[in-house]
């Protein structure tokens, strides 16, 4: 993406590993390896695959020009492709230019090799956002936040645990790109798949060349590979997504818990004051970008015979746009939470002020033995609301009940984070075995 909203919209690294250069460079990548792999399997002589060899490493040499202005024309930028390849190379080497090949094995290939470079882009902005969260986990371990559940306060946990939430969120969504990308096979079946004129040898020769897995068959119209990218970059979106609302959220003016700090950015046009959290906001943005186009890339898994008729065109641009909006997703957030300052002072008097959350809680689990559960419930919540109607301290009305032991309620009601703690040492030791392993 260029222009004036590529700013935010093609950030980070996944940007520029899925460009029209980029594009060229992976379908040359493509064209030389399989030459170099019909020269393994001895259909043509090694001199003509060197000769595609150096064609395909210096693009100078190619009218690359021609080849966008005809690639509409052919439905793909393939044919146009080989023709400039054939032209480079001269009639002696020609027999190595597109060995066997069809324009589809070699757009899919190079697709895929596109994907395996844009998603390292993408991991590397990852790993730097899980990095600064479990910063944030180890340095606010122990301190106390209002829980918060459909968006209303609901016991106290600490900041400690929701980094780390986010942590796992951004962990699991690592492990689940790298599993795909190691699994990313190579396209060759030739016209409709029979390799006539080729062999299994020549594929697995071009897997190997590029390292990629080979495959029994290729998968034309068996999209699987592509969906289930599209499926590890939704979810990646999506986990970025829940980590940049919370950072949102959490610094509106009236919460005011953590902040966004950042050296010339954040400010209004019309109100001075404001400092927006923009890297969270514009995290957000990217992020509801993704859906649409995984619903797109899956939608285009039906797709007819041995080749189907715009369904596999309409993946190039939605893969494109999937890497590039999740990339910049990511990189956004690592900026956000780079900047985070959170105010462990306001978080934890937000929820000493929430007391009616722990208090009420207790109190239900001292009438339990009692009462049972459920009607132990109701008398709490009838409690709170006496609480509200008369506009007594919740705390006031426990100390005169006869019914319970007031200060063993009270004591209770003192800010039990549960084991918190001990769920953030494991996240952050389970991060650092992902750390350790990727290292």
């Amino acid at each position: 993406m260029t222009g004036l909203f590529a700013g935010t919209f093609a950030r980070g690294g996944a940007a520029a590993a899925v460009s029209d250069d980029a594009w060229f460079r992976a379908l040359l990548a493509v064209e030389a390896a399989l030459a170099r792999a019909a020269a393994r399997t001895g259909l043509v002589p090694a001199t003509a695959a060197d000769a595609v060899t150096a064609a395909c490493a210096d693009p100078s040499r190619l009218d690359l020009a021609t080849v966008v202005a005809r690639a509409a024309d052919a439905g793909n930028p393939v044919p146009p492709l080989v023709r400039a390849l054939l032209e480079a190379v001269g009639g002696q080497h020609a027999r190595a230019v597109h060995v066997g090949a069809t324009s589809q094995d070699v757009l899919d290939t190079a697709l895929v090799l596109l994907a395996r470079d844009a998603v390292g882009a993408v991991d590397a902005d990852l790993a730097a956002a899980a990095g600064l969260a479990a910063g944030l986990a180890r340095t606010h371990r122990d301190d106390v936040v209002a829980g918060r559940t459909l968006l209303q306060q609901g016991l106290p946990t600490t900041f400690g645990l929701k980094a780390a939430g986010w942590l796992a969120g951004l962990d699991g969504a690592r492990e689940r790109l790298a599993e795909v990308v190691a699994s990313l096979p190579v396209q060759y079946g030739g016209a409709v798949g029979t390799l006539a004129g080729s062999s299994t040898a020549v594929r697995d020769a071009l897997a190997a060349e590029l390292g990629l897995e080979t495959t029994a068959l290729p998968w034309h119209t068996v999209r699987l590979p592509v969906a289930d990218l599209a499926g590890a970059l939704g979810a990646a979106a999506g986990v970025v997504a829940t980590v940049a609302v919370d950072v949102v959220l959490l610094a509106q003016s009236e919460v005011a818990e953590v902040a966004e700090v950042a050296e010339g950015r954040g400010g209004s046009s019309a109100m001075p004051h404001k400092n927006n959290p923009v890297a969270a906001i514009s995290a957000r943005a990217c992020a509801r970008r993704a859906p649409g186009l995984v619903a797109t890339l899956l939608a285009a898994m039906e797709q007819e015979h041995e080749r189907a008729a715009g369904a596999w065109h309409s993946e190039w641009p939605a893969l494109t746009g999937l890497l590039t909006t999740v990339g910049s997703a990511a990189s956004w957030l690592a900026e956000s939470l780079r900047g985070l300052r959170p105010d462990p002072a306001r978080m934890a008097a937000t929820a000493a002020a929430a007391a009616e959350g722990p208090l009420s809680g207790a109190l239900a689990d001292a009438l339990t033995p009692a009462l049972g559960r459920g009607p132990a419930q109701d008398a709490a919540a009838a409690a709170v609301r006496e609480a509200r109607e008369t506009g007594r301290p919740l705390a006031d009305l426990v100390a005169g009940r006869t019914d319970v032991d007031p200060a063993a309620v009270l004591a209770a009601a003192a800010h039990d984070v549960g084991e918190a703690g001990a769920q953030v040492d494991a996240a952050l030791a389970q991060h650092e075995q992902l750390t350790e392993g990727k290292a």
